[in-house]
């Protein structure tokens, strides 16, 4: 109930009253708001709404997602982990409870390259071509350089992702930014994936086109494949997760030592990003539940498959 001229919401004028009631008399802010007493303890007396006490439900939820997730997610993320647990709403209603209860979540800058082309070096043919889509895992591998600052100086990060699910399928960390850093990225990548043909894509980094990395790719049956110069579509998909390690890690914390980032930084990939972390291009879904869900999908084909040619052999 609000005198004439007011046109604020009164509903929110009592939200106000009563959130500061005890700091202040109700008779003097309703005095000071022009609203009635009578009309705030009207209000008071009246049972929430369905839809209020949804949302209370809905908020508790929200929170603990948000929580859950770092302080990283927005309301697609959120949205996108309620429907998951079953709890049906819209995602413009997820964005209006996250603001009134003032969640949002991180935006993300590019990162830096640190890789540098040796102009001496044999480059490898692309045979990505800016396709950087596959139909299966360990089809197609993208691989990059970064760094994580700290009190202590550089800690170099190279990292192997499936193209596929956007997993980081192997990783390494070192004081220098010499080839054997990315090899121990690709070494992990091998003896977690045992792969067989897989397209191994990069820039020209002189980690790359060094004969080490090289001999190593023929050894394993790696396909070594290099993007252009100076194009930033090229390698987009590690500088997209490089830019998500910078946004929801780097930029929140600090580092005294390089072994403290480097435990951060361990259980940021294997801890969240991998298991956790719902990523927009995989619907939603995190990369180690996307590749878990597609192999049950090709095992159920392959069954269906097989049943169907029994029945018809023995028809």
């Amino acid at each position: 109930m609000v005198r004439s001229g007011d046109r604020r919401d009164p509903i929110e004028v009592f939200k106000f009253v009563k959130a500061h009631q005890a700091v202040y008399p109700i008779a003097t802010q309703c005095r000071v708001l022009q609203v009635s007493s009578s009309g705030y303890y009207a209000w008071c007396r009246r049972a929430p709404s369905a839809r209020a006490r949804a949302d209370a439900v809905f908020t508790e939820r929200i929170g603990a997602i948000h929580r859950q997730s770092r302080e990283t997610y927005g309301a697609p993320r959120v949205h996108a982990e309620l429907a998951e647990t079953g709890m049906r709403l819209g995602r413009k209603r997820v964005a209006r409870l996250m603001r009134k209860c003032g969640l949002r979540g991180v935006s993300r800058r590019r990162f830096v390259r640190t890789t540098r082309r040796d102009r001496k070096a044999q480059r490898a043919p692309d045979l990505v071509q800016r396709n950087f889509t596959a139909v299966a895992p360990n089809r197609l591998w993208v691989a990059d350089v970064s760094y994580v600052p700290t009190w202590s100086g550089f800690l170099f990060l190279a990292v192997v992702l499936d193209a596929f699910s956007r997993r980081v399928v192997g990783w390494a960390m070192a004081t220098h930014l010499r080839t054997q850093l990315v090899l121990d990225a690709l070494n992990m990548a091998l003896r977690c994936r045992r792969p067989s043909e897989v397209i191994h894509h990069s820039d020209q980094g002189a980690q790359y086109t060094s004969i080490a990395f090289g001999a190593r790719c023929r050894e394993a049956g790696v396909r070594p494949s290099m993007g252009s110069v100076g194009d930033a579509y090229d390698n987009a998909m590690c500088e997209s997760f490089f830019a998500t390690l910078e946004c929801e890690l780097l930029n929140r914390r600090r580092f005294a030592t390089r072994h403290e980032a480097a435990l951060a930084v361990f259980e940021f990939i294997e801890g969240f990003y991998n298991p956790q972390r719902r990523h927009s291009a995989l619907n939603y879904l995190p990369p180690a539940k996307f590749e878990a869900r597609f192999a049950c999908q090709s095992t159920q084909s392959t069954v269906s498959t097989a049943m169907a040619a029994a029945t018809t052999s023995t028809a």
